[in-house]
Order: structure tokens, then sequence, then C-alpha cells
């Protein structure tokens, strides 16, 4: 008897720790992480956007983002086997296929009043980006961050129930930390940084502001670029219920 009650208690024992380290509220979820420029303002190549791009990759996998579901790209083409543009958003639509229960899509780049730069030609505008999530995310449950400046000009366009939208900057601001010796932008670092503790979207978003306020009051920049962020309401019901892979549980932390 003893030893059938030990038995069991071992099983338990192994089925909880299994439990424990299994499931994430992520599963099903396709994702996109693309460093979209890896120029300065002068058009110098500087590090940051890919050092944004590697390290956001880890920090959402850690957090419960599916590998084999998420594409991370860079479309500098100073590289062997350069990745373009079109070819990132057809490799997000086919681990969309795959994974079919939500999307995160996060763009880091430089930005304009028009659009982001989206490679080394091209500029991703509103008008383009609304129908290219539509046909690969439908009404599933999504979130868009995008990390430029005046990004604040998809917040309109893509505002719908089942979506999540972040912003680095205000449609009329500049963000800060794309010069040839910043290690991130700073948006993306405050991402970073706040993806260690928050416990979900909506708390990361409210780090993330807080961070980047901080950090742009330390340095006196300004004007300040006040990183915006559109909840629907289907999401803010969701969002919550979605939470992170806690910290000590994450996979290489």
């Amino acid at each position: 008897m003893f030893r059938f009650i030990a038995a069991l208690s071992v099983l338990g024992l192994t089925v909880l720790g299994c439990a424990a380290h299994a499931q994430s509220r992520f599963d099903g979820w396709a994702s996109a992480v693309i460093a979209a420029d890896w120029r300065d303002s002068d058009g110098r190549p500087i590090a940051a956007f890919d050092n944004a791009q590697r390290d956001l990759t880890t920090g959402f996998q850690r957090a419960g983002f599916d590998p084999d579901a998420m594409i991370s790209v860079s479309l500098r083409p100073d590289v062997p086997n350069p990745v373009e543009a079109e070819d990132s958003l057809r490799r997000f639509a086919e681990a969309a296929q795959r994974a079919r229960r939500g999307c995160l899509f996060y763009v880091t780049s430089h930005g304009s009043p028009e659009g982001l730069v989206f490679g080394p030609e091209a500029t991703l505008e509103p008008e383009r980006l609304i129908p290219v999530l539509r046909r690969i995310c439908g009404d599933r449950p999504t979130v868009v961050v995008l990390s430029a400046c005046f990004s604040g000009i998809f917040v309109d366009g893509l505002k719908a129930p089942n979506r999540m939208v972040m912003t680095a900057a205000r449609r009329d601001r500049s963000s800060f930390g794309c010069a040839a010796d910043a290690t991130y932008p700073y948006f993306d670092e405050c991402v970073l940084e706040s993806l260690k503790t928050a416990p979900d979207f909506i708390a990361l978003s409210r780090a993330t502001t807080g961070c980047v306020a901080a950090r742009e009051q330390a340095e006196g920049l300004t004007p300040a670029s006040e990183p915006q962020t559109a909840i629907g309401a289907t999401m803010q019901l969701l969002l919550p219920t979605l939470r992170f892979r806690p910290s000590g549980d994450r996979i290489g932390s």
C-alpha cells in the first residue's frame, strides 16, 4: 500500500509539473517581428532595429508565443539571403494559416507622416496595411505594435473590436532612439523592459508608455512622442485572460 501511495504521489507531482509547464495562453497564435529599416536618419547602417527584432523575438517567445508559428526577420538588404518586404508578409500569412487563434504583428522601423519604411524602397501606408491584416488575420484577436516616428497615423484605420493597436508615437510626433550609437529604439527598449514583469498586453502598454515618458523627460527630449494605444471592445474583455507566461516559468529566463 505504501508503495502504491508513493507511486501515486510521484505520478501526481509529474502530472502537475507537466501541466504547470505546458500550455501558453498564446498557443495557436501566429506572430511576426520585423525590423523593416537598418539606417539612421542620414542613411548610415545601424544595428538598433535588428537588435530590437532579435531580442523582442526572444522576449515574446519567453512570454508564451510559439517559435514555430513566429516569423522574425530583418529587411536589410546587405546580408546573405536577404528577406524582401513582400516575402515577410507572405511568411506571416503562412504562419497564420497554421496558427489560427490569434495574431501578433510587430514592426520596428523609421516612419514618416505617410507610413513606415518597409524595406529598401517600400513605404507601408495605413491604406496598405489595413487590408493586409484583414486578409491574414481576419476577425481573430490581433495585437499590432508599430514602433516608428509618426506611427500614430495607423491607429484610426486599424481600430476594430478584435484589435489592440500600440504605436511608438502620436500621428504628428517623432519617436527617439534611432541614432548610430543606440542599442534599441527607446520604445522597443521599453517594451523589452516591461515584458519582464507585465502580466498581459494591457499592462505592457501602460508600463511601456510610462517608461518612454520617463526616459524622454530625463533626457530633455521634446516634443514628447506620446505612444498611443487603442483597444477594441472585444479585446478589452479578452486581453486580461491572455496572460503572459509567468516570469519564473519563462523558458531561458
